[in-house]
C-alpha cells in the first residue's frame, strides 16, 4: 500500500454533552480513493470538518504529510494541498465557468495589489497563465467548450464537474468530496464516476464521502464505516460488503439475521 497522505488518530469530537466522535482512527493512502461510509448521523461531515479545519477535535490528531492540521484555520490547510467540495453545490453562478475556476488560482497569482491596479506586464502575464490553466483543468472534466457559459446555465451534473475543477484549481493533493453523486441520475453518475478515476489517475488523492453503494463500491479503493461516532470496519470493498458488523448497521439485526 502507499504511504499514508492523511492520518486520523484517536479523534473525539462532542457538542457539549453529545459526543460525535469516539475515538476515530484510519489513514488514507497517497494515490488512492478512499471512501468513507455510515449511516445518516454516523458523524462524517464531522471527519470532514476536522479535516478542513471548520471545526476543532476534541481529542486525538490529524495529520497530513506527517505534519499537525489542528488549530490550522481553512484557508492555511487549503495551501497545504486538501480542497473541499460540498454536498450543496457552490459555485458562482453569474460568472462564467472559466471565472469560476479562476477564483480557486487566486492563492497562485503572485502580482500583488499595485500590479492589478496599475495593470503592470506582471499582472497580465500572470492572468494569462491563470487562464490557460483554468482552461487545462475544464478540459480535464469536459467543460473547456463551455468556458465562457454563465456557471447557471449548466445542467446538475456540469455544476459538479465545475466544482471539481474550481477545487482542482487550488493545486491540492488529496480531494476531499462531499456526497459527489446527490441528486445525480444514472447517466451523470456513470460520467462522474470516470472523472473521478480520471483525477486519481493524475496523481491526487480522493477522499469522499458518499450514501450510494453501488458508487462506493465501483470505485473506491479503500472504504472505513463509521456508525455512532465509531470506526467498525476498514477495507477493500470486497471486505467491507461482507462484514457482519457492516450489514448489521446498514439493515439492523433483525433484517441483517
Amino acid at each position: 500500500m502507499s504511504a499514508g497522505l492523511l492520518s486520523i488518530r484517536n479523534v473525539g469530537k462532542h457538542f457539549g454533552g453529545l459526543h460525535v466522535l469516539h475515538d476515530v482512527n484510519f489513514e488514507v493512502p497517497a494515490g488512492t480513493i478512499y471512501g468513507l461510509i455510515g449511516p445518516n448521523g454516523a458523524g462524517k461531515t464531522t471527519v470532514f470538518n476536522l479535516v478542513t479545519g471548520l471545526l476543532q477535535p476534541n481529542s486525538g490528531s490529524i495529520t497530513f504529510q506527517g505534519e499537525d492540521l489542528v488549530g490550522l484555520p481553512s484557508h492555511r490547510i487549503t495551501q497545504r494541498g486538501i480542497a473541499r467540495t460540498f454536498q450543496n453545490i457552490r459555485i458562482f453562478k453569474e460568472m462564467d465557468l472559466l471565472e469560476n475556476v479562476m477564483v480557486g488560482l487566486h492563492d497562485h497569482l503572485h502580482y500583488g495589489t499595485f500590479g492589478m491596479l496599475f495593470n503592470t506586464p506582471g499582472y497580465r502575464a500572470a492572468e494569462k497563465r491563470a487562464r490557460e490553466r483554468a482552461l487545462e483543468l475544464l478540459t480535464w472534466v469536459g467543460l473547456d467548450h463551455k468556458a465562457d457559459t454563465l456557471a447557471d446555465n449548466l445542467s446538475y451534473g456540469d455544476q459538479r464537474k465545475l466544482e471539481f475543477a474550481r477545487a482542482l484549481a487550488t493545486e491540492p493533493k488529496l480531494l476531499l468530496l462531499d456526497e459527489p453523486v446527490a441528486g445525480m441520475n444514472p447517466s451523470e453518475k456513470t460520467i462522474l464516476m470516470e472523472e473521478i478515476r480520471n483525477i486519481r489517475q493524475r496523481g491526487y488523492g480522493v477522499f469522499m464521502i458518499e450514501h450510494d453503494m453501488r458508487f462506493v463500491m465501483g470505485l473506491c479503493d479503500r472504504i472505513a464505516v463509521l456508525n455512532f461516532g465509531r470506526i467498525i470496519a476498514e477495507g477493500t470493498p470486497d471486505q467491507i460488503r461482507n462484514n457482519p458488523e457492516v450489514i448489521e448497521a446498514y439493515l439492523g439485526k433483525e433484517d441483517a439475521a
